[in-house]
Formats: C-alpha cells, sequence, structure tokens
C-alpha cells in the first residue's frame, strides 16, 4: 500500500530500492525517476529529513518535485529507522546518518542513467547538518542544498539559541550516564527525549514524549490552541498534515541515549571545505530555527546562498509548496552541474 503523504504525480515514476551503506546496514529508499530519463545521463539528487521523519513524508515530497524537474532523486530512511535496518531502532547517530548519504550516492552511481559527476544533496530540518558534513568529506557530492536547517549538534548539546548553562550541561550528561547503567542493568533501550529539557525546580526532565492517538478534530484543536507555537507548527505536521505510522516523531520517541553521540560529535566542522562546490540553505523567514542556517552561512566559503522565505515558519518548509523555492532549488542544481 502506498503511504506517501503528499500529493503525487502521476507523470514521475517511483521504484521502491534498497542499498547498504558502509556499515553494511540495508537503507530503505524510494527512487524517483523524471520523464524521458532512460538513453541518457541525467543528473541526480539525494534528498532526507526532516529528523525522525520518513521518506513517505517531506523528503518524498521534494524527491518527487525536483524529479518533476528533470532530476533522478532518491528520498531514503535513515539508519535505524522507518523501513531501513539496523538495531536499536529509533536510535540518531551523526555519523552514521552523514553515511547514508554517501550510501545513497553510491547507490545513484551505480545507475546507467545516473551522470556520476552531476550528483548533489538536499538535507531538510535536522538532517541538513548530516547533508553539509557528508559534503565538506564526499568530494563525489557537487551540490548541497538545505532547507529548514538544525544543526542537530549544537541543538542537542547547546539547547535552542545555545540556552544551556555548564551546570545544565554537565546535569544532562549525568543523567545520560545513569540511563546507560540502567540500560546496562535492565537488558534493554530506554526511551526519552532527544532535546532535553528542565523542570521548574531546575533538574533534567526525564520523561520520554507521548501523544494521545484517535483524537477528534475538536480535541486536536484544543490542543493546538494550548501548545507552544513552535511545537503546534510540528504537531500541525507531523500529526494532521503528514502523519505517518513509521515516523519517530509524534509517533514513538527516540532511545533516551540518543544525545550522547550528538554531544561527543560536532556536525559541519568540515564546511569550510565544501567549497568551490556551491552550497544553498533556505530559512523561513519567521522560523525559530533560522539562526542555524544563517550561522552556517557565515561559515562556508564562496560560492554560497542565503535564501529567507518571506512568510514561511520552520515547518512550513516542510510541505507548503506556494512557498517553497522549488524554481530556485532547481536552477542552483542545474546551475552547479554545468
Amino acid at each position: 500500500m502506498d503511504t506517501r503523504t503528499f500529493k503525487i504525480y502521476e507523470n514521475i515514476e517511483m521504484k521502491e530500492v534498497r542499498f547498504k551503506n558502509r556499515y553494511g546496514i540495508e537503507l530503505a529508499g524510494h527512487l524517483y525517476l523524471p520523464e524521458n530519463y532512460e538513453g541518457k545521463k541525467n543528473p541526480a539528487i539525494v534528498v532526507s529529513g526532516p529528523f525522525g521523519a520518513v521518506k513517505e513524508q517531506s523528503s518524498g515530497l521534494y524527491a518527487q518535485e525536483m524529479a518533476s524537474k528533470g532530476f533522478v532523486t532518491i528520498a531514503f530512511d535513515n539508519s535505524f529507522c522507518g523501513e531501513s535496518g539496523g538495531e536499536v531502532r529509533n536510535v540518531a547517530s551523526p555519523e552514521i546518518f552523514t553515511e547514508d548519504f554517501s550510501a545513497a550516492v553510491d547507490y545513484l552511481g551505480t545507475l546507467d542513467y545516473v551522470d556520476r559527476d552531476r550528483i548533489g544533496v538536499i538535507g531538510i530540518c535536522g538532517l541538513s547538518g548530516m547533508a553539509v558534513t557528508a559534503t565538506g568529506a564526499d568530494t563525489r557530492i557537487k551540490a548541497v542544498a538545505t532547507v529548514s536547517m538544525y544543526d542537530m549538534s549544537r541543538d542537542i548539546s547547546r539547547g535552542h539559541m545555545d540556552y544551556y548553562t555548564e551546570e545544565q550541561r554537565n546535569k544532562i550528561k549525568d543523567y545520560l550516564g545513569q540511563v546507560r547503567w540502567n540500560d546496562a542493568v535492565n537488558g534493554q533501550t530506554s526511551l526519552g527525549s532527544h532535546e532535553l529539557s528542565f523542570t521548574e525546580d531546575g533538574e533534567v526532565n526525564t520523561a520520554a514524549p507521548s501523544f494521545p492517538e484517535g483524537m477528534t478534530p475538536d480535541e486536536i484543536s484544543k490542543m493546538l490552541h494550548g501548545m507552544d507555537e513552535t511545537v503546534g507548527s510540528f504537531f500541525d505536521y507531523y500529526v494532521i498534515r503528514a502523519h505517518h505510522d513509521r515516523a519517530v516523531n509524534f509517533v514513538s520517541s527516540w532511545t533516551a541515549t540518543t544525545p550522547v553521540g550528538f554531544f561527543e560529535y560536532p556536525l559541519m566542522t568540515n564546511i569550510k571545505e565544501i567549497s568551490p562546490r556551491p552550497v544553498m540553505f533556505i530559512a523561513g523567514e519567521n522560523a525559530h530555527s533560522r539562526y542555524y542556517s544563517e550561522d552556517a552561512y557565515k561559515a562556508a566559503n564562496e560560492p554560497k546562498q542565503l535564501v529567507i522565505v518571506p512568510e514561511a515558519d520552520h515547518a512550513a518548509l516542510y510541505d507548503q509548496k506556494k512557498l517553497i523555492p522549488f524554481e530556485q532549488l532547481a536552477d542552483f542544481f542545474h546551475k552547479a552541474f554545468a
């Protein structure tokens, strides 16, 4: 059964594919084929994100749209997530998620209708940092674009807008150590939040996020009304506009020790090494995450572009096609591959 959460273009063929990363984990992807792709070498784009989403959501929408503009594209589920392999389930790794992008490049490069010298990457939301990091190390990637960037290593280890104090960072690390002791003793993996907050008395909030199922429209409306605007925008996408049972966000939880890797391994330290290959950062004017794109833009070397989408918040760029600058994206990649 086709469980994609966006309007499907009948003229764009989609194939379910499988390929392995260099750790031997099998990744599940949707390969999108532009019209008249056969008999020639086509440019190609790898797409993934947001963090915790699956290929049937935003990345699939982007992949299909870019295929309609002449690119062979692939949207994939990260290791440990969705239909991809890997144990333990719903664990996030900055290193392995970065590798997944290069594994998708490996796969595209084996197709006789893909031009190996014209392969690019799009990272959405929390997969943006991995897309940039992969591009810095993998020169086969000729251009990279990010949308609604989240630097997950910075966000998880420093907090939104870098608000964690040193004391709070140490409390989180102590908490993560205790979770590891508990998991080792109990022989099972605990679930929890990947973005940790603090209680009113200053302790780490250890509750795993949970969201009720089967709510009526009126109940959903009341819940949204009581939410923080940012959380509400995520809820509106993951629960109302694009719910998918295999997604982590608003369906299940990450493993409680997921933050460990993001404390240990900062992303995008090689961002300057992308040059002279081009990079584009796209962010909403009203996005709470806008500063991630702006800071990454400042850190990158030329050639680089920063596109601020008027009137858009963070999650609007997941699927609101009237706001997403697809023509600019296509033009960016066509020029990069020229």
